[in-house]
């Protein structure tokens, strides 16, 4: 079947060193001019390879193989590298004041030395500027070969980032220096509305793997309701508490607990055959953990002070939207099957089975890799 060798696929790849490519996040510190400080933090060994998030992961890309042999050196053997293809880097930013090209100059490169090539990397890059005398505006955009970009600015005397999700070559718009507007509330809707989409298709495969969990065991619509909106409510709750920073955990918690949540969802449509009543409260449970692994990319976005309910709940409108197409992808999928006799005997089983391998594979990795 066409949805048990995507599944195949899939565990293939987490166990041959594919690596999730996640857009760059570069703040751009403003508060002590003229010096202008920019640190990009990112994957080293993908930019060095010319690997752009217009790939999900490192294997999809024709330089895979540049890729892993980057991957493989210690933290000295890849600054040496990347020092002298860095320079051409800095080249390719589009940094403006005035429509005036900044020249950037690389200060340092900070890698961490992690041996365990089954995981990304990431490192931060520090360039800096000066900020022109008189300059009124600046203007942003990250090499469009590399895809997309998280940009944030911070100005002298003023609280909170300017934030900005960037498409692949995108200019940002421009930024007064003497103070940042606020997007409108229709433009703050659209950008969050956007990420939360495209957080769980393409990038929230993790999450997308639960909900097909949840998927499989229902039939029919109405307990898959049920299930779906106790998610939503679990991870809208916790997802807003961590942003307004009354509970949070950290990532080396929050991420093999979420894994291990696919495995019990699909083990046990493996054991039953039926739907039972207090399933509702284990996904309920399971969508708190979900809701702290959504808030991570919201934190490292940044959200604008005086549209923060309005940037909260299309956030969480995009996720929605993300779960239902990949539970509609599934259902068309198999639809032909889902009522026949062998329905769990050819579907149900062997895809949950496989959904249970991939997050067995990935709470181990979260936990000791």
């Amino acid at each position: 079947m066409f949805i048990l060798r995507i599944l195949f696929l899939l565990l293939l790849s987490t166990a041959t060193g594919a690596h999730e490519l996640r857009p760059p996040v570069v703040t751009i510190d403003l508060s002590e001019p003229p010096r202008l400080d920019i640190e990009v933090k990112a994957n080293l060994e993908a930019i060095l390879a010319g690997i752009g998030t217009a790939h999900k992961d490192t294997e999809d890309a024709p330089e895979a193989d540049s890729y892993r042999t980057l991957r493989a050196r210690s933290a000295d053997e890849l600054r040496e590298v990347a020092r002298g293809r860095l320079s051409g880097l800095a080249a390719e930013i589009g940094l403006r004041f005035d429509d005036a090209p900044a020249t950037l100059s690389l200060l340092a490169i900070d890698i961490p030395d992690d041996p365990d090539t089954s995981r990304a990397r990431t490192s931060v890059i520090h360039f800096q500027a000066e900020l022109p005398a008189g300059a009124q505006g600046m203007q942003w955009a990250w090499p469009a070969r590399l895809g997309d970009s998280v940009l944030r600015v911070r100005l002298p005397e003023q609280d909170g980032l300017h934030s900005a999700w960037l498409r692949a070559g995108e200019q940002s718009e421009r930024i007064a220096l003497q103070g940042i507007a606020e997007p409108s509330t229709g433009e703050t809707f659209e950008r969050y509305l956007v990420l939360g989409f495209t957080h769980i298709v393409p990038l929230g495969i993790d999450h997308i793997l639960f909900v097909l969990g949840l998927f499989l065991l229902s039939t029919h619509w109405r307990p898959l309701l049920y299930q779906v909106t106790a998610f939503t409510l679990a991870h809208t709750l916790t997802l807003g508490l961590s942003i307004y920073g009354i509970f949070s955990l950290p990532p080396s918690i929050v991420e093999p607990l979420i894994a291990a949540s696919i495995v019990f969802i699909a083990i046990e449509n493996v054991l039953s055959a039926q739907l039972h009543p207090w399933r509702v409260a284990v996904v309920f449970v399971f969508g708190l953990l979900h809701g702290l692994g959504f808030a991570g990319v919201l934190g490292e976005l940044g959200m604008p002070a005086s549209q923060f309910l309005t940037a909260l709940l299309s956030f969480n409108i995009g996720v929605e939207l993300g779960q239902l197409a990949g539970i509609a992808g599934a259902f068309l999928l198999v639809l032909p099957w889902m009522h026949r006799s062998g329905y769990r005997r050819l579907i149900v089983i062997p895809a949950s089975l496989a959904i249970a391998a991939v997050g067995a594979w990935w709470t181990v990795e979260r936990v000791f890799l």
